[in-house]
């Protein structure tokens, strides 16, 4: 995998930092459908940071369709056709970021969209 760096000072949290970077990977081709990603643990050590932090940015990317965790095979990146359209992640990326800008928590985030699609 190519490598994944987190930036301890930046005002963008870590598990951010992993999550943006492994999705910007898998939208230009760098990690194709199937492929392994490294186990949460793994990738924490490589990176000195704690567990916790890599398995929030995988869980972000699991919710989003992009990655699925296997009990047997591992986290695999999935296929284009199992992941939301591209216009959609990116509108959700955007209202997300929107969100936190204006302190507005996750929670109520859900469900002003949950009332949105009804």
């Amino acid at each position: 995998m190519t490598a994944i760096s987190v930036e301890l000072r930046s005002a963008v949290p870590p598990y951010e930092q992993i999550r943006s970077q492994i999705s910007s990977l898998i939208a230009i081709g760098s990690l194709a459908p199937g492929s392994r990603l490294p186990t949460v643990r793994s990738l924490a050590a490589d990176l000195g940071i704690a567990a916790g932090t890599v398995a929030r940015a995988y869980k972000e990317l699991e919710t989003a369709g992009l990655i699925e965790s296997r009990r047997r095979n591992g986290t695999v990146v999935l296929a284009p056709g199992d992941a939301p359209p591209p216009e959609v992640l990116a509108a959700v990326e955007h209202l997300a970021e929107t969100a936190r800008k204006a302190g507005v928590d996750g929670e109520t985030v859900l469900q002003l969209l949950r009332g949105r699609l009804k």
